[in-house]
């Protein structure tokens, strides 16, 4: 079973924000990630646009006037 969950620490102990369903004593393996809070976290244009992942043409940037308004580039003749 995997389960991702949030948490605190408290400076000894990790927290469970919701309740856990496990039995007492359950061996578990935890991963830590740091949560930044949001209020604190800008997010950049670079990660938004890769956020997004966008599909297209591998010559997209070269042609992006032919993508954009339909008319050839004028680097290309």
């Amino acid at each position: 079973m995997s389960k991702t969950i949030q948490a605190i620490f408290d400076g000894e102990v990790l927290r469970p924000q919701d309740p856990v369903a496990l039995e007492p004593n359950t061996r578990v393996r935890i991963t830590i990630e740091s949560v930044e809070s949001s209020a604190s976290r800008q997010t950049s244009f670079l990660r938004t646009a890769r956020s997004l992942n966008l599909d297209g043409p591998s010559d997209w940037a070269v042609n992006l006037h032919t993508y954009l308004y339909g008319e050839e580039s004028r680097n290309n003749g």
